[in-house]
């Protein structure tokens, strides 16, 4: 279990116990207290000093509005490189790291090979300009720490996975597997996450929103298990899941 807090002014009070009970009563365990990234700050600073020994770092004084704005006015599809020979205007920094020339490529267990070009993707900022250090570097040392040998998420982070593979292969660590599940969208596209219908799970009704999640992923339980408890609903599911139900599919519609 881990608590990625790093963005502290963005911590919501009483989230983390609340996120904690909610995945309690949807059945969940994890094996070691919960492991905070606000507490492991060290460790992400000697990520960086090991980043920059290789020379993989560099400062970059562009801000988003700049590339998101392009000389055109035009987004900027992927970071152009402006400032790897030195800051390009003074005042505050992030630190990017330096992307490999060429391409990429990566097999997923649920969408398949992934590939591409650097190019196409850029340098990415692994400290931000407040040095809060960012996501992509934190969980890439993070897994490393803590073993993990898969990564299950949504595919809207697949786009994130190419960085961090580079990242914890220079930082001499193995990367996980990875099976990037399709995320859950309203008729019209968007993200259910993003819209009017997402509220959080009652844990008083985790056993019908897991129910209705199982549904979602292609197994949804027999008529018996209706209204069981979260732990028997597991029992049943982790041993009929196969990734095949899901296989290449980047989202999926939620009934109206």
């Amino acid at each position: 279990m881990r608590i990625e807090d790093l963005d502290t002014p963005r911590v919501v009070a009483g989230s983390e116990s609340r996120i904690l009970a909610t995945l309690e009563a949807c059945g969940f365990e994890w094996d070691a207290p919960p492991l905070r990234q606000s507490a492991r700050i060290d460790a992400y600073r000697a990520a960086l000093a090991t980043l920059s020994h290789a020379g993989r770092l560099f400062e970059c004084s562009c801000t988003r509005k700049a590339l998101e704005d392009g000389a055109d006015g035009e987004r900027i599809a992927a970071y152009p490189g402006t400032c790897r020979s030195g800051p390009a205007r003074p005042g505050p920094t992030a630190t990017r790291f330096r992307v490999d020339a060429g391409e990429y490529a990566f097999t997923d267990r649920l969408q398949g090979v992934v590939q591409g070009t650097w190019q196409a993707r850029g340098d990415v900022v692994v400290r931000r300009r407040d040095d809060v250090i960012a996501y992509q570097l934190a969980v890439v040392v993070d897994d490393a720490w803590q073993g993990v040998t898969d990564v299950v998420r949504g595919a809207d982070l697949l786009d994130s996975t190419p960085w961090q593979i580079a990242l914890a292969r220079t930082l001499g660590a193995a990367p996980p597997r990875h099976a990037h599940l399709p995320v859950l969208v309203e008729p019209d596209g968007r993200k259910l996450a993003k819209s009017r219908r997402a509220v959080p799970v009652d844990p008083e009704r985790a056993g019908r929103a897991l129910e209705t999640v199982l549904g979602l992923l292609g197994l949804p339980p027999p008529p018996p298990l209706a209204g069981a408890p979260p732990r028997e609903l597991l029992a049943w599911a982790v041993p009929r899941w196969s990734p095949e139900r899901l296989r290449g599919r980047g989202s999926l519609p939620v009934p109206e």
